[in-house]
């Protein structure tokens, strides 16, 4: 899938995810609407073609056209941290 990256974090450290694991600063992880908790994917930014990959383990993002809300350190890899919002594909691995 395609859309819109966005990033949550520091507000969010300390607090329980939909997967029931509490949400810690530097966690490669992701929120995503449908996919089943514990999915692995491949979030790639399309204008750079960087990549990384995170387990879904939260629910969100509810804004039209945001396929994916990243846990701030997986932003940060993308370097999508000061933008707050990238455009990326979205693959399941596993």
């Amino acid at each position: 899938m395609k859309g819109r990256a966005t990033w949550y974090g520091p507000g969010y450290y300390g607090r329980k995810t939909a997967s029931g694991d509490v949400l810690k600063k530097g966690t490669m992880t992701a929120a995503h609407s449908s996919l089943p908790l514990g999915t692995e994917v491949k979030v790639t930014r399309v204008d750079t073609n960087e990549s990384v990959t995170v387990v879904i383990n939260d629910r969100k993002p509810y804004k039209k056209g945001t396929v994916i809300d990243l846990a701030h350190r997986a932003a940060d890899a993308l370097d999508i941290d000061e933008d707050g919002t990238a455009s990326v594909i979205v693959e399941v691995i596993n």
